[in-house]
């Protein structure tokens, strides 16, 4: 099962994402949900870098798969902190429809700091 974690502050502001995990729905390379959940998080991470001109920092690992984590930078711009909020809402609730559609295979979590 793959388990999304997502952090807010208690504002309400997304700080970071942890996706861990593998579906398991089909064999490796025809899993569509992980497919989905992947192309999802890293577009966000992607997109931060294009849209809003800043990298979060990210942890992943590579080799064996399955694991991303994603925090955004405290140095952010009204305009950046903005964007990012946008971004990390929409993979928030792209995920959470993920989730419906594959409840078996894919849950959210959301935390708030203290």
């Amino acid at each position: 099962m793959i388990t999304a974690k997502f952090k807010q502050n208690l504002a309400g502001m997304f700080t970071s994402f942890e996706i861990t995990g593998h579906a398991g729905f089909a064999d490796i390379g025809e899993d569509i949900v992980c497919a989905a959940v992947s192309v999802l998080a890293i577009e966000t991470v992607n997109s931060l870098d294009k849209m809003a001109g800043h990298q979060m920092i990210v942890e992943e690992a590579d080799r064996e798969g399955g694991y991303l984590y994603a925090e955004v930078r405290p140095e952010l711009t009204p305009e950046q902190k903005s964007i990012t909020q946008i971004l990390l809402k929409h993979l928030y609730l792209s995920l959470e429809d993920v989730a419906t559609t594959y409840p078996d295979y894919v849950r959210i979590k959301k935390l708030t700091r203290k």
